[in-house]
């Protein structure tokens, strides 16, 4: 992928590993890869932040990669060490709190947006007993609620390029920011 970051063209690969756990075990052939100079990692936490990131240090010391002992809250980014990569590791949604991209994206829907709370009602009018997702997914349902109403249904990518979510806001500009710093 070719991007402009910072005013500089970059181009750098994005490979979907499918799950935190596949993208977790495939730390350290990624940080050994002949030539890299820059490793990025954007994992879901799911719902629990601070395994996720004992997990990602853990792959990453087996390769002598020194991490520090929590994630920076703006993103992590971990210097180029000897023979390695510099690593950035980013904790979807926010470096912080449990979640998954779905956070981080509903967070981008413009506050008047009016179809947000038709999505939220419908979802929580649904009695507990008929819904087939866990509580701590009800955010997800939501936004994908949402998704289904837009132009190209259930595309994240697609409501991005549709203007139809705010790129210009948090989440985004911090996540920017890191990328920029990591890439740039």
């Amino acid at each position: 992928m070719r991007v402009t970051l910072n005013g500089h063209m970059s181009t750098f690969l994005i490979s979907d590993k499918g799950n935190q756990s596949e993208l977790i075990s495939s730390i350290r052939q990624e940080v050994v890869v002949a030539g890299r100079q820059t490793l990025g990692i954007v994992v879901d936490t799911d719902d629990d932040v601070e395994d996720c990131w004992d997990r990602i240090k853990q792959e990453l010391s087996r390769e002598k990669v020194q991490t520090p002992l929590t994630p920076s809250q703006n993103g992590t980014i971990i210097p180029e060490q000897t023979f390695q990569p510099r690593v950035g590791i980013w904790l979807m949604p926010d470096n912080g709190s449990k979640g998954e991209l779905e956070d981080f994206v509903a967070k981008m829907i413009p506050g008047n947006d009016p179809v947000w709370p038709l999505s939220r009602g419908y979802i929580n009018q649904i009695n507990a007993g008929d819904r087939k997702f866990p509580v701590d997914k009800t955010q997800k349902a939501e936004l994908y609620s949402w998704l289904a109403a837009r132009k190209e249904p259930s595309r994240m990518g697609a409501a991005v390029g549709a203007g139809d979510l705010d790129v210009n806001g948090y989440p985004c500009k911090e996540f920017l920011a890191w990328l920029i710093q990591l890439f740039g």
